[in-house]
């Protein structure tokens, strides 16, 4: 149970046992099922460098499959998936790729596609539901070609599903679709940074292949919400996949016997898959209980499609800093987002009994906050 006011723990400023930490800072943060642990301990091996490690083809294989692409290829990371995407499809420095300037590409991911890739970044705004306007997009593309000594060229479009910083809303397959059609139409490619994409099927009630049918290439993360402990797998045609591998191997990649982390990765997209709707489910009875205190600023429910919840603060309440340090005194950690905001994250380890635990606790502190 969390500590009480009056508890030693507190009094003492000693944190609670691991045990009893109920953790909303990411859903990367989840260790791995027993179930988990048992496949990679049992995992059939090669060299994955040279082509032969069984159980990472395997990953390879259905990755692909569930995408609906021709092949795939397992990373260490998604920042890894997306910058090798990139630099396969902008395929000369100084090319350009069209993004929402609230992507995780553009804002957290380094600005690795101009370090290593000489790739120029233009961004147009991101919407409240994780969009970009098609128009925006479009007027942003430089097709003139090499008659235009002026301006980058544009080879790239890139969206993000489902997003983070909106909140993990889910974009729809007719807004996919719609932007894919779009990049067809000027020639260029689209990438799908799928960090939390099986999120954004579940919500949507769709299968993931649907999502991504117009997209060149798509990067899906094991290590969110699916629970693996490392990796991410990267789909597109055979030609783009023997073109990031390459890449992989430049960007030391190459993992040798990953076949023990793919074999999670399997359970990951099999079976922890199965469990997302639980997430969103918890996630939605969070913002309900946090909705009911005065001075916490929740989105309505239409707009919460998945497992991530930004919490915005009255200022007069106390500030995200605030908030975070006295909840870690009760075993509960989420992080900052803002000025005004904190970021709750939902996963397999947050089940109903630590939900409750949680909610409890953030009621006493922001009460006792409410009375100072």
């Amino acid at each position: 149970m969390a500590s009480s006011p009056s508890s030693p723990a507190d009094v003492a400023g000693v944190a609670p046992a691991a045990s009893a930490v109920v953790d909303f800072r990411s859903d990367t943060v989840t260790k791995p099922t027993a179930a988990m642990r048992a496949a990679m301990a049992a995992a059939e091996v090669g060299d994955d460098v040279f082509g032969d490690d069984p159980t990472v083809i395997e990953l390879q294989r259905q990755c692909a499959v569930l995408l609906g692409k021709e092949a795939g290829l397992f990373v260490p990371s998604g920042t890894m998936g997306n910058l090798l995407s990139v630099l396969v499809h902008v395929d000369a420095r100084g090319g350009e790729m069209i993004l929402g300037n609230e992507c995780h590409i553009h804002s957290s991911e380094q600005g690795n596609s101009a370090q290593f890739g000489g790739v120029h970044s233009r961004t147009v705004p991101t919407q409240p539901d994780g969009t970009l306007l098609l128009a925006d997009v479009e007027a942003a593309i430089r097709h003139s070609g090499l008659s235009d000594d002026h301006s980058p060229l544009t080879q790239l479009i890139c969206i993000e599903n489902t997003h983070n910083r909106m909140g993990g809303r889910a974009l729809p397959v007719s807004y996919m679709d719609a932007l894919g059609k779009l990049a067809k139409s000027y020639g260029l490619k689209l990438h799908v940074d799928g960090a939390r994409l099986l999120n954004a099927a579940v919500a949507l009630g769709v299968e993931p292949r649907e999502l991504v049918a117009q997209a060149d290439s798509v990067s899906l993360c094991l290590s969110k919400g699916l629970g693996a402990p490392v990796g991410s797998v990267i789909v597109g045609t055979a030609d783009f996949i023997r073109r990031a591998k390459r890449l992989r191997k430049a960007l030391g990649g190459g993992m040798r016997q990953a076949g023990i982390l793919a074999a999670a990765g399997l359970l990951a997209i099999n079976e922890m898959s199965k469990g997302l709707a639980e997430d969103h489910r918890r996630t939605r009875e969070l913002a309900r209980v946090l909705r009911a205190i005065p001075g916490v600023i929740v989105p309505a429910e239409e707009d919460l499609h998945s497992n991530i919840l930004y919490t915005g603060l009255a200022p007069e309440l106390c500030t995200p800093a605030e908030l975070c340090a006295a909840l870690k005194t009760r075993g509960v950690l989420l992080v900052t987002h803002d000025r005004t905001r904190v970021r709750f994250v939902l996963h397999h380890q947050v089940d109903d009994a630590s939900l409750a635990r949680a909610t409890e606790a953030i009621k006493a502190v922001l009460e006792g906050f409410q009375k100072k």
